[in-house]
């Protein structure tokens, strides 16, 4: 652990980059008003005051503004990684130095000091878990469970950590209730489709420098995340390829104006492959095998399991780095293949992740969903449940106010003539 002079406890690169961490949070902070405006609400009204919350999520400056309104909120927070390459190391010093969170996060660091990471938040007894994965309540439900009775509930930020919940709520293991924030239509529609459509593209051309106009990119999954990658991959004048599995969705994908075709068939014809399904093994070895010399793979989904990458150490002849996060795997014959970002989320090992403006409506989400687990615990159920619609709307009603948006309202006779079926034709 970090033997800087501090009361804070805390696991971090170096507590000197905390100066240039402040100054990025700062400039964050500006682009999330909605997150600031709660955050001057939980100063007067201290929704969390006392509790323990165990956070597991992206380090980023978005991240630290939320963890501040939360601490602001009277909650005590311990902040872990949920990506062993999405942490920014002077967002985790400066929360520490300036803001007295206890923050366990290294960028690169491995897969032990994940996990050692993810127990030392534990360790902070919480009543409420945020995740971004499900790796927190995962740890709680199998070598943990001894503390899960302490847990009142907590919130679940993406796809894949809601997946993951809903299946051990099924089997009825899940210990205690979850808000599944993802779900929220303020956050996968915008954060999903603007978020990781902007950010992936941002980290692979980070990566590389390459130029997308005129390439073949093959986009794996056409979710809310497919859907906002494809329209920009589009838009910087690639030829964009859809990969599904859903019928009703490679039929969207389609008539969107992309070439939908399976993967197999796409794979000698891609230059840049991105998978978004949150499932594993999408891109394996037949895949491999029919590529073209200089093919780019990348995955913008949650874990590093899209890419099959053992079996491609295997059929590989040699492998080296060749940029920062890029790696060349050499095939038999010759052909290399490069992956970027050992196969996790590229938009956050090779760039900032999505822009604060998105993430203020997601994080806002969040803050929102654990104050009303905190007053509503005690008459939930063990399982996953939605974000409340007047929340989500809220959330929705605050941004376009904070960008000066006026909508229109419904009368009192255009509602009575919504909700009745007497008047006709």
């Amino acid at each position: 652990m970090s033997t800087v002079n501090t009361s804070v406890r805390h696991d971090v690169k170096d507590i000197g980059l905390a100066d240039l961490g402040k100054r990025r949070i700062e400039w964050a902070f500006q682009s999330m008003p909605v997150v600031q405006s709660i955050r001057k609400q939980f100063i007067k009204t201290q929704p969390l005051a006392g509790i323990r919350i165990s956070a597991c999520l992206h380090v980023t400056t978005e991240t630290a503004n939320l963890m501040i309104a939360l601490r602001d909120g009277g909650a005590s927070v311990v902040l872990c990684a949920s990506n062993p390459l999405s942490t920014q190391d002077d967002v985790a010093a400066s929360l520490v130095r300036d803001s007295g969170i206890s923050v366990y996060a290294i960028k690169g660091e491995d897969n032990a000091t994940y996990y050692s990471h993810i127990t030392a938040a534990l360790e902070h007894r919480p009543q409420i878990t945020m995740d971004d994965g499900a790796d927190l309540v995962n740890m709680l439900h199998t070598a943990r469970q001894d503390m899960a009775s302490e847990v009142l509930g907590g919130t679940e930020e993406t796809t894949t950590g809601v997946i993951r919940l809903r299946a051990m709520a099924k089997q009825g293991v899940l210990k205690f209730p979850i808000v599944a924030v993802n779900d929220a239509m303020t956050k996968h529609l915008f954060d999903n489709r603007y978020g990781t459509g902007q950010s992936t593209i941002d980290g692979i051309l980070r990566a590389t420098n390459i130029l997308f106009a005129g390439l073949n990119v093959v986009v794996a999954g056409y979710g809310w995340c497919g859907r906002g990658l494809a329209s920009r991959a589009r838009g910087l004048g690639a030829q964009v390829i859809v990969t599904e599995v859903d019928p009703i969705r490679a039929l969207e994908a389609l008539m969107d104006g992309y070439r939908v075709m399976s993967m197999l068939d796409a794979a000698p014809i891609g230059d840049v492959f991105i998978t978004v399904t949150g499932d594993k093994g999408i891109i394996g070895a037949e895949h491999f095998e029919r590529m073209k010399d200089g093919a780019i793979l990348c995955n913008a989904g949650h874990f590093n399991v899209e890419l099959d990458l053992e079996c491609l150490s295997k059929i590989a002849r040699s492998r080296r780095p060749v940029r920062e996060f890029v790696e060349e795997f050499t095939l038999r014959g010759g052909k290399k293949l490069f992956v970027l970002g050992e196969g996790r989320l590229i938009n956050l090992a090779a760039a900032e992740g999505h822009p604060a403006s998105v993430m203020d409506m997601s994080f806002a989400n969040q803050a929102m969903a654990l104050e009303y687990m905190v007053k509503n615990h005690s008459k939930l159920e063990k399982k996953v449940y939605p974000v409340p619609e007047e929340l989500d709307r809220k959330v929705a009603q605050m941004k376009l106010e904070s960008m000066g948006i006026k909508i229109d309202r419904l009368t009192p006779e255009q509602e009575k003539y919504l909700s009745s079926w007497s008047e006709g034709t």
